[in-house]
C-alpha cells in the first residue's frame, strides 16, 4: 500500500500547521476535522503535555490566526476527540483510560459517548468495552445506526475493524459491539482502526482510518488510510493509503518512537474534487494537508 500510494501522480498539495494558543505548554493533536456548533466552526483537539498521558479534549474557536478554547466549553477528561451527527444530535465522543485491573502501573481504556443538541448540552450515552478504540457510530441512509469497532486480544490480535448495525442508540450494548463480525483486512503484525465515518452520495460509507505497525527497533509508524463499505451487503474495498508523514511539515515529536505518526482526525470534502485532511502528527502538533478526494471513486 506504501509503494502504491508513493506511486500515484495525484497526491497531497498544500499543507499548513494549525496554531492552538490558550493551553499554556500543552501540545494540540489528534484533532476532529471543524465542525459547526451554534453557527460557528469548532475543532475538539487532545491537548496534554509532552511528557505525560494525561490528556484533556478541549473544543477551539478560531480567533485571527490561531484557535482558541471556546469560553464557557465544557473540558472532558478524555484522548483522540471525534463527532459525528444521528437523529440531528451531535454526537462526540473519544477514550477514557483509567488504571489496568490487572496489570500493575498500566492503564486500560474504554470510548466514551456523549450526545445533545450542542456542545454545550452534551450528555453521555453509551460506554464501550474495555480495551476497545476507535469505535465510531454512523447514521444510514435507512435511519439504521452503523456500529465500527475495533477488538483487540483473543478476537483482534493488535486490532482490526468490525461492522454491524443496531435500528436505534438504546440497542447499542458492550456486547453486540464485542460480537460485531470483524473485516479480512490486516496481517498479524499490523494494526488500524477507524476515524471518520462518511456516507456517501450513493448510499455507501467511506471510512477514514488509520493503519499501523511497528519497525524492527520499535517504532511505530501510521499511515492515513480508507476503504469504502455497502452498509447493505458489507462488502468492503481494500484499503489505500492516502498520506505519510513527509507528505507533512517538518515538527516535533512527543518521543523518538512516534516520528513518523500521522493520526487521521477528519476529512473535509469540497465540491471541487479536494479534500483537507486534519491529522494529529507524531503525537505532538496537528496539521491540515490538501490532497485529491479519496472518497470520490466510489461515488461513480
Amino acid at each position: 500500500m506504501i509503494e502504491a500510494y508513493r506511486n500515484k501522480a495525484d497526491k497531497a498539495a498544500a499543507v499548513e500547521k494549525i496554531k492552538f494558543d490558550g493551553v499554556g505548554t500543552r501540545d494540540v493533536y489528534n484533532i476532529s476535522a471543524p465542525f459547526e456548533d451554534e453557527g460557528e466552526l469548532v475543532i475538539a483537539g487532545r491537548a496534554e503535555n509532552r511528557k505525560s498521558e494525561e490528556s484533556e479534549v478541549r473544543f477551539f474557536v478560531r480567533r485571527q490566526e490561531s484557535w482558541v478554547p471556546r469560553e464557557g466549553a465544557p473540558v472532558f477528561t478524555l484522548q483522540d476527540p471525534f463527532y459525528t451527527r444521528i437523529g440531528g444530535e451531535l454526537v462526540f465522543g473519544g477514550v477514557q483510560t483509567f488504571p489496568h485491573p490487572m496489570i500493575e502501573h498500566a492503564l486500560s481504556w474504554r470510548t466514551i459517548f456523549y450526545k445533545g443538541a450542542c456542545i454545550a448540552k452534551l450528555a453521555p450515552f453509551f460506554q464501550g468495552p474495555d480495551q476497545m478504540k476507535d469505535l465510531r457510530l454512523v447514521e444510514l441512509p435507512d435511519g439504521t445506526i452503523g456500529v465500527f469497532t475495533r477488538p483487540q486480544g483473543q478476537k483482534g490480535g493488535r486490532g482490526k475493524i468490525g461492522f454491524t448495525k443496531v435500528d436505534d442508540l438504546s440497542q447499542l450494548t458492550a456486547e453486540l459491539v464485542e460480537h460485531a463480525p470483524l473485516m479480512d483486512q490486516f496481517s498479524a503484525e499490523e494494526w488500524g482502526g477507524c476515524n471518520e465515518i462518511h456516507v456517501l452520495s450513493n448510499g455507501k460509507i467511506g471510512v477514514l482510518g488509520h493503519i499501523a505497525r511497528f519497525d524492527n527497533q520499535g517504532g511505530r509508524h501510521y499511515y492515513p488510510m480508507i476503504f469504502a463499505l455497502d452498509p447493505t451487503t458489507g462488502d468492503y474495498t481494500d484499503m489505500e493509503i492516502i498520506a505519510e508523514r513527509k507528505d507533512f511539515l517538518d515538527g516535533p515529536s512527543k518521543r523518538p518512537d512516534l516520528v513518523d505518526v500521522v493520526f487521521s482526525g477528519g476529512l473535509i470534502r469540497h465540491p471541487d474534487g479536494k479534500a483537507e485532511l486534519y491529522a494529529g502528527i507524531s503525537d505532538a502538533e496537528a496539521q491540515k494537508l490538501s490532497i485529491p478526494d479519496p472518497f470520490l471513486k466510489f461515488e461513480k
